[in-house]
């Protein structure tokens, strides 16, 4: 593909192009610039012609030199009087920053051109910009060191035919920089778009290929690693100056022991978790119990309710004052502290291993199973030797998902941590409480490490292995691995999990009806007309903003795995770890990062709807592609270098074969980016606006102020939602059967 024509060509264009995009800066910026200085001399001359007599006292003076801040946002301004006595402009009152400037530039030539000018009644802006510290002025808009542009403007006295005075006035150059600012990137933008998608077209052999590349490092990149650097950029800055303190705060013994309570968190959730999502995607995937769709949806229940949902059931239930332990046991006893966020964090977060290591179960071609069975294994040594091998992709990716989860999660920890201290709910505190935004950054960034070490082994571990199954003609039969007695005993502990969890979800709608939980348990119905006419905009914004984030973050996901497990191109892995950094970092740095990114130009998305979308989409992708890169390492590359082979090109091979082979993992990617979306509270609370509002914030605020019966009603109107949504999906997108499994015994 590289030839001497080839290339001769591509730099030629690449010259064109750059040369054109360079006038064109040049020409646009140049046009700003004189308009800007055109207005702005306008309206200061207009401003002189305003002056009050020469003998007023200094405080009408100043008033009047404190109107030009009207005028022009920012300006700041210094009278001058004309002495006939010396034939020299006199320094006489004003801004402190305009006469520091005199004071410290006075001398040279250019402002004793300026003032020549003025004697002979000629305005004048000076050539070079100077620095201004505004700072000096309390009053001023601009509270720091700025460049700025310098206007000398002559004050006529009454014969209209000699100077009275002169004005200096700054005007800080933020209008004309920000906007070359903006023009500058644009621009810069558009010749790396056009060098880039040049380059591909003229030497890569797959195209398409390369602009999905292109493409999905545009996404990563602007809504992943540039929120992330303006972060870390925050946490090595104090009072606007560099400087490591903020990191030698993070690094002490203090925040190093909350680093590691979060690890054993992490692992102990991870862990249960893990087992429980086995337990039930082994039950409903691998055997024949009955009752497989009844208990599919119940094991997603936790994920589909608000994160902090189940802690105070919990507490409600088992705290201090619980119904179950003060009302009916009459016992002491307490939840908080690690035992209680290990429980509550397995109970909400099993659902991500289940769905994720169920996609893995359901596609393993049984036949495999059916040999080692043929050859006398036992049931048990089929399983451990074959089936739970062949599960380990998923099983490793379930305990990472978790993991991340819960070093992520900071509302759990912030209702049931007690004295138990965790680096999310210390950075959160910083930020929220402090409002100290870099040491928030800090502790956050610490998390990332626990979590890449632990991707990284992963990935190790699976890129040494083959878990291929799937390769062109699966079986629909499946040999029950399980005798009665295992069943039955599996089936006990997954309706026994179940009967808590439904416990817990009980007394959610039983708040419903409840005057106030733990003083006055009398019935009532007043709780659900109140929460409806409060909450209907947030229910209805939510639902709308979930709808459109949820089909592209499938997309995304699914087309992204297809690329870094069926492609080679430059910088996979850093594409790879780009898309999962989002799920390893807490929530609250998501959406404070995404403040400082995105509330100045050129990308102005701080309270618009597309601001949330994106986080809900950026936020969950790592999930889809966890999914779809398990589901893609048991299908063999052979189907579809077959399509490839007879003429289909990648959008065609990834349409027709790729997306319905790994159906499971698409639709459970979908499904959990809705109801992640339904339920995020971390980011979502720095990014809602009084536009665009979320309901699982406002069932937050209801919380936190008592109002429990408020909050449960929304609650239970979020679950019904999010319960509603899952059965259209399954209705709507019509299974392929390809991997329906028929159970069989043995």
């Amino acid at each position: 593909m590289f030839t001497k024509k080839r290339l001769i060509q591509f730099l030629a264009l690449a010259l064109i192009f750059l040369a054109a995009d360079f006038w064109i800066y040049t020409k646009l910026s140049d046009s700003f610039s004189a308009y800007v200085d055109s207005r702005n001399f306008n309206e200061i001359e207009l401003f002189a012609k305003t002056a009050p007599e020469a003998d007023v006292d200094k405080q009408e003076m100043d008033l009047w030199l404190d109107g030009v801040s009207d005028m022009i946002p920012g300006a700041r301004a210094s009278y001058f009087v004309y002495d006939y006595a010396t034939f020299n402009f006199i320094p006489d009152s004003g801004s402190k920053s305009a006469l520091n400037l005199y004071m410290n530039y006075g001398g040279n030539a250019e402002f004793r051109k300026a003032l020549d000018s003025c004697y002979y009644l000629e305005p004048i802006l000076l050539p070079s910009v100077y620095s201004v510290d505004y700072s000096l002025d309390p009053d001023s808009t601009v509270s720091s060191v700025e460049r700025s542009l310098v206007y000398m403007v002559p004050v006529v006295d009454d014969t209209g035919y000699q100077a009275a005075g002169a004005v200096l006035i700054t005007v800080p150059d933020i209008a004309v920089s920000g906007f070359d600012s903006l023009l500058r990137t644009l621009l810069i933008g558009a010749a790396a778009a056009f060098i880039i998608i040049s380059f591909i077209l003229m030497f890569t052999r797959d195209p398409m290929t390369g602009f999905l590349v292109l493409g999905l490092f545009v996404i990563v990149g602007l809504f992943v690693a540039y929120p992330l650097f303006e972060a870390v950029r925050l946490s090595f800055v104090v009072n606007g100056r560099f400087s490591l303190a903020t990191w030698k705060e993070c690094l002490g013994p203090t925040y190093l022991k909350a680093l590691w309570g979060s690890l054993k968190l992490g692992i102990l959730t991870a862990t249960f978790s893990t087992i429980v999502g086995f337990l039930f995607a082994f039950l409903i995937e691998r055997t024949s119990f009955k009752q497989k769709k009844l208990m599919t949806t119940l094991a997603t229940m936790p994920v589909i309710s608000p994160p902090f949902s189940l802690s105070l059931s919990i507490i409600l239930l088992f705290g201090n004052n619980g119904l179950i332990t003060k009302q009916l046991l009459h016992i002491n006893t307490s939840i908080y502290g690690l035992g209680g966020l290990v429980l509550v964090e397995t109970i909400g977060m099993f659902p991500i291993a289940f769905m994720t290591i169920s996609g893995v179960l359901k596609q393993i071609d049984s036949t495999v199973e059916d040999a080692a069975l043929d050859l006398s294994a036992t049931r048990l040594q089929t399983f451990k030797t074959i089936t739970l091998p062949l599960a380990m992709p998923g099983v490793l990716s379930a305990w990472l998902l978790v993991f991340t989860n819960s070093l992520a999660d900071f509302a759990n920890p912030l209702l049931l941590s007690g004295d138990y201290r965790v680096l999310s709910t210390e950075a959160y505190m910083l930020v929220t409480g402090r409002s100290n935004l870099g040491a928030g950054s800090a502790l956050s960034f610490l998390l990332l490490l626990p979590t890449l070490t632990a991707f990284l082994a992963q990935r190790l571990w699976v890129s040494k292995k083959s878990f291929v199954t799937v390769t062109g003609k699966p079986s629909t039969n499946l040999t029950e691995l399980t005798n009665t007695t295992v069943r039955r005993i599996l089936a006990v502990a997954a309706w026994a999990i179940m009967a808590f969890i439904l416990l817990l979800y009980l007394t959610i709608v039983a708040g419903c009806f409840v005057k106030n939980w733990g003083i006055d348990y009398s019935f009532t119905l007043s709780n659900w007309p109140e929460a409806i006419s409060r909450g209907w905009t947030s229910i209805r914004d939510t639902v709308i903003l979930a709808a459109i984030a949820t089909p592209i973050a499938g997309l995304l996901a699914m087309i992204a795995a297809m690329l870094i497990v069926r492609k080679k191109f430059p910088a996979k892995r850093l594409l790879e770890m780009l898309i999962m950094t989002p799920y390893a970092i807490p929530g609250t740095l998501i959406g404070i990062s995404y403040i400082l990114a995105f509330n100045k130009q050129p990308i102005l998305l701080v309270g618009t709807g597309a601001i949330i979308v994106i986080c809900y989409v950026i936020r969950e992708l790592p999930v889809g592609l966890e999914n779809g890169i398990t589901a893609l390492h048991q299908i063999d590359p052979a189907i579809e270098e077959a399509a490839s082979d007879l003429g289909a090109d990648v959008p065609t091979v990834f349409r027709t074969i790729v997306l319905p082979l790994v159906r499971p993992a698409f639709i459970s990617s979908m499904s959990y980016t809705f109801v992640r979306s339904m339920t995020a509270v971390s980011a979502i609370i720095f990014l809602i606006s009084a536009r665009w509002n979320h309901l699982t914030v406002l069932i937050f605020n209801f919380s936190e102020n008592l109002r429990f019966g408020l909050a449960s009603v929304l609650s239970t109107v979020l679950i019904a939602i999010v319960l509603l949504v899952f059965f259209l999906m399954q209705v709507l997108v019509k299974d392929d059967k390809l991997t329906q499994k028929t159970i069989s015994p043995r």
